[in-house]
């Protein structure tokens, strides 16, 4: 066992730092007293296991609000074991009452502080928020932009594709003309086939025709020849 006895100095009394003294023992095998000073220091009397009352220390000797521990003296003593738990030794009830009232005062200042810092937190992310919101709306402007431009380019294909749609039927047309141009002239070809073979057959037949008119206009001038001979009349 061990004691030791601890002067803390600084923003201690009226700022709930007994309390918090004696919530630190809580539980542990601590024993003793915490109490107010007429100086405006506290007091501090532990006893316990060395490990203990090395832990609490650090516990107790500490700035935060609204308690702020300016100088911590220790003394090392031997233990009485005069304590069997650790308590607060309060003032008359007037002085105990004012300082509750100081120390609530203090908290509600305290808890004033931080829901301002909630506050002001809160309007940050909020206008976090709002910049990502706007953020947003111009990513979503600039998408529904490009849409607008996708949309034109798709009307710009269809266009084209109308176009080319018009170019191959005027081509079916040039073709299907080119069809019929090519069907006369494989009409023009077969009459004049047939032209020639009727017009080689004509000259055929009339040759043959002429050799055999030839050939009996000569027998007759034979005849005739032969016949003015016999009459003595000489051609």
């Amino acid at each position: 066992m061990k004691r030791f006895v601890a002067i803390a100095k600084g923003r201690v009394q009226k700022v709930g730092y007994r309390e918090h003294v004696f919530n630190e023992t809580f539980g542990k095998d601590i024993y003793g007293y915490v109490k107010n000073l007429d100086t405006g220091e506290v007091e501090i009397v532990a006893e316990g296991k060395e490990s203990d009352l090395l832990d609490l220390i650090p516990e107790i000797n500490i700035i935060k609000r609204p308690i702020a521990v300016q100088s911590f003296t220790i003394n090392w003593e031997e233990p009485t074991g005069a304590y069997s738990s650790f308590e607060i030794i309060r003032g008359d009830i007037q002085e105990e009452t004012f300082e509750r009232m100081d120390y609530a005062g203090n908290v509600l200042h305290s808890m004033d502080l931080k829901m301002d810092q909630s506050l002001k937190l809160q309007y940050s992310m909020l206008d976090k928020q709002d910049q990502m919101l706007d953020k947003q709306d111009q990513m979503l402007d600039k998408q529904d932009q490009m849409l607008d431009k996708q949309d034109q380019m798709l009307d710009k294909q269809d266009q084209m594709l109308d176009k080319q749609d018009q170019m191959l039927d005027k081509q079916d047309q040039m073709l299907d003309k080119q069809d019929q141009v090519l069907d006369m002239q494989g009409q023009m070809l077969d009459i004049g086939k047939e032209t020639k073979e009727e017009i080689v057959g004509l000259r055929r037949d009339t040759g043959r025709y002429l050799d055999e008119e030839f050939k009996e206009i000569k027998k007759k001038l034979t005849s005739i020849e032969d016949a003015l001979v016999r009459a003595g009349i000489q051609v």
